[in-house]
């Protein structure tokens, strides 16, 4: 429309406005064509603004979840029932939903703009065109939120790995072993396991597989966390066949949650799958408000498991979906906390051991299969080298140790006193 005529249309119909009513309404008659553009313009106008606002609201949206994080019943009532929400990574979804019903918008109040008397005042073309851009917003608003999926998570499956013979499993352990001396080289913070306890926690390994139905797993790396409060530690295992005794590779230090505090869960138990579905981020190393890096320096890999259904330690207890992760921690203040319940429900991880995980694939099978078929994935580094005994499965027990083992030290005070205030509300 000319800009120019535009104007001059605008003057004309507020001076109609003003100048009476019989006259107004003869006028506006003659002009019924202008004014359904106008409105339509308007229509148009709106859907475009409530687009721009869903966008803002989806990238918010799109943000990482904090570990721990409590799902908020009346925004995500799938997540308050156990369900997990889809993960969003940026706004395009809800966009591209809240554009459609714009357009539906924009379409409704042009119909019901060529539907109206001739007669009808100016001001029934601005409602009009506030209807359509109340609708339009309305639209957006209620898209913006990450859609919930229909069913939870899908049952953990045994992989296939190839039947091996007596002298090929020997082998294979012999070079999956090997392991440990990367492990030793590279991890800083290691706990020294005796041979004893180092079969004792793999038959916890085995006995927590089996009630998973996955007892027969084999020729993968997994990774064991003890969330016991005088144990805190996290272990990785191998072993070339089923039915053969778990081999430890290494053991660190850990903080899982902490009782006592609100939004502070027990980890949970159980057989966790590290999938894709839950993609993987990296830590952008900012501080919070209390000058803490809850996810550690920059460029930590943080594991994301998913929505799961975790204890509560706060007020009455009971049961609330929480977002469950294993990540570094901040390496000056809370990492030489680890060894001590401390986290919000999450697994702290030293990030030496972060990187560890994150470079050899101890638990990139799946991650793998999706760069096998060709897949690019921005958060796997191109230098990384995956071991070929990559593992998918993270088992968190509570062994309920009462007395703390010698080779599982809890932090001295010199460590706690670098806790600054609100530090031990990080992730």
């Amino acid at each position: 429309m000319n800009e120019d005529f535009s104007r001059g249309a605008f003057a004309r119909v507020n001076g109609g406005v003003r100048g009476g009513t019989t006259n107004a309404h003869s006028r506006d008659a003659s002009r019924a064509p202008s004014r359904i553009r106008r409105v339509l313009g308007a229509a148009v106008c709106a859907w475009w603004a409530a687009s721009a606002s869903a966008a803002g609201v989806g990238a918010a949206s799109g943000a990482h979840v904090a570990s721990g994080a409590v799902a908020q019943a009346t925004s995500h009532p799938a997540a308050a029932s156990g369900v997990a929400p889809a993960r969003v990574s940026g706004a395009s979804a809800p966009v591209r939903a809240s554009s459609a019903q714009g357009v539906a918008a924009a379409s409704a109040a042009a119909s019901s703009a060529k539907s109206a008397s001739a007669a009808s005042s100016v001001a029934s073309a601005s409602s009009a065109a506030s209807a359509a851009s109340a609708s339009s917003a309305s639209s957006a608003s209620s898209t913006a939120a990450p859609a919930q999926p229909a069913s939870g998570p899908a049952p953990l499956v045994l992989p296939e790995h190839p039947n091996l013979t007596s002298a090929q499993a020997a082998e294979e352990t012999h070079r999956a072993l090997a392991m440990r001396q990367t492990f030793a080289s590279s991890v800083k913070r290691r706990l020294r396991v005796p041979p004893a306890d180092q079969r004792a926690y793999g038959q916890r390994l085995q006995t927590a597989l089996d009630e998973k139905n996955l007892g027969a797993l084999a020729g993968e790396f997994v990774i064991l966390v003890d969330r016991a409060a005088t144990v805190q530690a996290l272990f990785i295992y191998f072993r070339a066949m089923p039915g053969a005794p778990w081999q430890m590779i290494g053991a660190s230090p850990v903080a899982t949650g902490r009782p006592g505090e609100f939004d502070h869960f027990l980890t949970p138990l159980g057989v966790f799958e590290h999938t894709p579905s839950n993609m993987d981020f990296r830590a952008e190393g900012t501080m919070n408000e209390n000058g803490i890096r809850g996810y550690g320096a920059r460029d930590m890999r943080i594991y994301d498991l998913g929505w799961v259904d975790g204890e509560r330690g706060w007020g009455k207890g009971g049961r609330s979906p929480m977002r469950f992760q294993m990540h570094a921690t901040d390496p000056d203040r809370l990492e030489p906390l680890l060894g001590i319940r401390h986290s919000k429900g999450c697994v702290r991880i030293p990030a030496s051991l972060n990187t560890f995980i994150d470079h050899y694939g101890i638990v990139d099978a799946e991650y793998q299969a999706l760069v096998d078929s060709g897949k690019s994935l921005w958060v796997l580094h191109p230098s990384r080298e995956v071991t070929p005994w990559a593992g998918r499965f993270i088992v968190v027990i509570d062994s309920q140790r009462k007395v703390r083992p010698a080779w599982a030290p809890a932090p001295g005070s010199k460590a706690r006193a670098k806790v600054p205030k609100g530090g031990d509300t990080a992730d």
